[in-house]
């Protein structure tokens, strides 16, 4: 079952040329991100209009690729400035839903000591 609570979740900020399909993104995160693609950790690509997403990931014996297109409108990405951040889960969901992940907070976690 895929799972990115615990998984490091990699946005590889450069837009990609989205004809590359899954053997061009693996050699992608291998050669120029200089990370395991089979790590289990989560590499998220653009294209260059910022409406399209291409996810890969390493599941027990085999790759994930998960594409999204937005018909209107695009996902709201952070400038270039570095290669690749690292993403919260709750910036992943962010991102997938169309949401500024540069967001300064979300809600604060609350870890209750005491029960009523």
């Amino acid at each position: 079952m895929l799972n990115f609570l615990n998984a490091k979740v990699w946005l590889y900020l450069q837009p990609i040329d989205f004809r590359k399909q899954l053997d061009g993104l693996i050699i992608e995160v291998a050669s120029n991100l200089k990370k395991n693609p089979a790590s289990g950790q989560w590499f998220i690509f653009r294209n260059r209009q910022g409406n399209k997403i291409k996810i890969i990931l390493w599941e027990r014996n085999g790759f994930w690729l998960l594409y999204k297109r937005v018909e209107k409108g695009r996902f709201q990405f952070p400038n270039p400035s570095d290669t690749d951040i690292q993403l919260t889960s709750s910036q992943l969901s962010w991102l997938l839903s169309g949401i500024n992940i540069n967001q300064t907070s979300s809600m604060t976690t609350i870890n209750p000591v005491a029960y009523y």
